[in-house]
């Protein structure tokens, strides 16, 4: 007999929770969507009401009728949010990055552990078969070094340019993906430089604990058709490659729907968890600090 679908409360109404969150988690069979909540009740209710579902005005009554919360809002306003659902018990699907800065991640990892709920960071590109597949030859691979690239044109315009994603720039908005992706290939970050501009381009050159360094160049202000997004690994051997937008679409977001079920059920986190988030935080935080101080 199949297990009953877990239900799902999403928080945010925004572009993202329209195009991604609300279609994948309604789409299931693993989760059903349970409600929304957003900080703009309009913008709920319209949501909501694609689905026949309620539109919450009270944060608390979301939470109730939920076993687990998934976060479609701007980094600065994830934690409060995200921290009070790990203490009502809930299982969290967070957005990428976690905060807006390391306290806001921090704020999460710490709520995430003393509560003992599973999390799991939305980083989309990890879940496609494709970049599973290559993550696994690259583990096994002897890697001297790696270039990642995560470039756009998000930021020019769409959907998404807007906000702290304009403010901020690639770097916290892309960055997120293209540090996970050089971490899970080439072992943690232990030290990073940055040079560049958030608003147009961005270097990072990271040492990691593997020995092996890697390159990263990260744009949103490009004006190109699709996102060029992936990996190619260099060593002895050759070389691997992985292009992160190999079968992006429903078949990645149903991966995600499934890896966040499954951590609910079993009670145990992601290995893309909120101390992960809080890792990747602590890299782009050191990699502003430097742009920062170079300008």
């Amino acid at each position: 007999m199949a297990e009953a679908a877990i239900p799902v409360g999403l928080v945010g109404a925004g572009p993202w929770a329209k195009m991604v969150h609300s279609p994948m988690l309604a789409a299931g069979p693993e989760t059903r969507l349970a409600g929304i909540w957003a900080r703009k009740p309009e913008a709920s209710r319209d949501l909501a009401a694609r689905y026949n579902i309620p539109s919450f005005e009270d944060y608390d009554d979301l939470l109730a009728a939920c076993e687990a919360v998934a976060f479609a809002v701007a980094p600065e306003a994830q934690p409060q949010f995200a921290a009070r659902a790990a203490r009502a018990g809930k299982a969290l699907l967070l957005e990428k990055p976690p905060g807006a800065d390391v306290a806001g991640a921090l704020r999460i990892a710490e709520a995430v552990a003393g509560a003992g709920v599973p999390s799991m960071l939305m980083l989309s590109y990890r879940f496609s078969d494709a970049v599973r597949a290559f993550v696994g030859e690259a583990r096994a691979f002897d890697a001297s070094g790696a270039r990642a690239t995560f470039i756009s044109g998000g930021l020019l315009a769409g959907p998404f340019a807007f906000g702290w994603r304009l403010e901020r720039g690639a770097l916290l908005d892309l960055g997120p993906h293209a540090i996970d992706l050089a971490s899970a290939t080439l072992g943690k970050v232990t030290r990073v430089q940055a040079h560049g501009d958030p608003l147009r381009w961005v270097g990072l050159l990271l040492d990691h604990e593997s020995g092996a360094v890697s390159e990263v160049s990260l744009s949103g202000s490009v004006g190109i058709p699709q996102a060029k997004v992936g990996i190619e690994l260099f060593g002895p051997g050759g070389t691997i490659a992985v292009d992160g937008m190999t079968g992006m679409g429903p078949a990645v977001f149903a991966n995600i729907s499934a890896a966040f079920a499954a951590c609910v059920r079993t009670g145990t986190a992601h290995e893309l968890d909120a101390a992960h988030g809080l890792y990747l935080q602590r890299i782009i935080d050191e990699a502003e600090r430097q742009l920062a101080a170079a300008r």
